[in-house]
């Protein structure tokens, strides 16, 4: 949720797509870690901290980031209907 006083975030500040890296796969900006491996640990039923244990290049804002405009723009979409 974006606070009062907060920057809106902006996916491209967190995720980056670039056709030499890992074939365009979205990944974590300065990072080769795909942002789909963070979905399947949490799918997994793992924690964000273990996520973040085993891929050291991504931070705890770019996860809690990805995290939170993903739930934006499901509800977004959700509520356009």
């Amino acid at each position: 949720m974006i606070r009062a006083n907060a920057t809106p975030k902006q996916l491209a500040d967190y995720v980056e797509s670039n056709p030499n890296k890992l074939g365009g796969e979205p990944v974590f900006v300065r990072s080769r870690v795909p942002v789909r491996i963070l979905f399947d640990h949490l799918r997994d039923g793992l924690t964000i901290e273990q996520f973040l244990e085993g891929f050291e290049g991504v931070t705890r804002e770019q996860a809690e980031a990805v995290l939170e405009l993903g739930e934006t723009e499901l509800l977004r979409q959700v509520t356009s209907r």
